[in-house]
Order: C-alpha cells, then structure tokens, then sequence
C-alpha cells in the first residue's frame, strides 16, 4: 500500500520520496558526523539539533532491552529463575555492560548457586563499579539484600 501525504492541497508520494531521501541524505544505522559538522544518523537526521521525540526514545529502549534479554537467555539461562529484583540487577548491568558482563565469572557463579552476598562483593570489588559510581553502589545494594 503506497502511503500518500497532503500538504496545503498538495499530494505526493510517500514512498517515493522516502526512497529519495534515503539516496540524497543516505541512510546509516550508525551515528557519523554530516559535511557540516552535525552529529547524525538515519535518514539525515540531525541529532545535534533535534535529538529523538519521546516515542523513538521509547521505541529505542524496547529494542535494546529485548536485545538484552535475549542475551541473557543465551548465554545465562539460569537468569530468569531469580527473584524479580535480582533479574533487574541483572539485566541492568547487561543493559550497560554487554557481554562484558560475562568477565564477572565469580559473581555470576555465586548468583546462579544463590550466593547473593558473594555475588554483591564480586559486583562491588570491579573496575565496573567504580566507573559507575551510585549505580554500582545500588545495584549491589539489590543483590546484597533482594530490595530496592
């Protein structure tokens, strides 16, 4: 279905001018500086001027969060047998860290055995923790003690 847009009288063709746009601003899944010095991405979107709408915010995060749990359910299964608390500990650590999260081989072995104390200590004794400052500090709050 071709999608037709009317602008003060004016018809024209969505997609084709999709199609044109894509070819004259180029289309990139990556973030790149423009030929004036402009962060952007996408469609020519110029995201040191305009930045995201809430709702591409929010569609962001529903992509990258799937993408995290899917990750988790790959490579540590186990994770979705946790309480509540522990899974968001969990998933907010992949959600910044990636696969990196899986360099903390003691702390995630003493979280599978509900070691949750262990588990806290390995958190708080990483190089991670001090790059994050109070995140750190609240999530092994968390894990310590299965309560915001």
């Amino acid at each position: 279905m071709d999608i037709v847009i009317e602008l003060e009288g004016e018809m024209y063709d969505a997609k084709k001018m999709k199609a044109e746009l894509a070819r004259d601003e180029d289309r990139r899944a990556r973030i790149y500086v423009d030929t004036v010095g402009k962060v952007s991405g996408g469609i020519g979107r110029n995201l040191t001027d305009k930045g995201f709408r809430e709702s591409e915010i929010d569609l962001m995060y529903v992509n990258d969060i799937a993408d995290t749990e899917q990750f988790l359910d790959r490579n540590l299964p186990w994770w979705r047998n946790l309480d509540d608390v522990r899974q968001r500990v969990v998933v907010n650590m992949a959600f910044n860290m990636g696969g990196k999260l899986l360099t903390f081989v003691n702390a995630l072995a003493a979280l599978q055995r509900c070691d949750y104390e262990a588990a806290a200590n390995g958190m708080n004794d990483s190089k991670w923790a001090k790059q994050v400052g109070a995140r750190a500090q609240r999530l092994v709050n968390m894990m310590r003690t299965g309560r915001v």
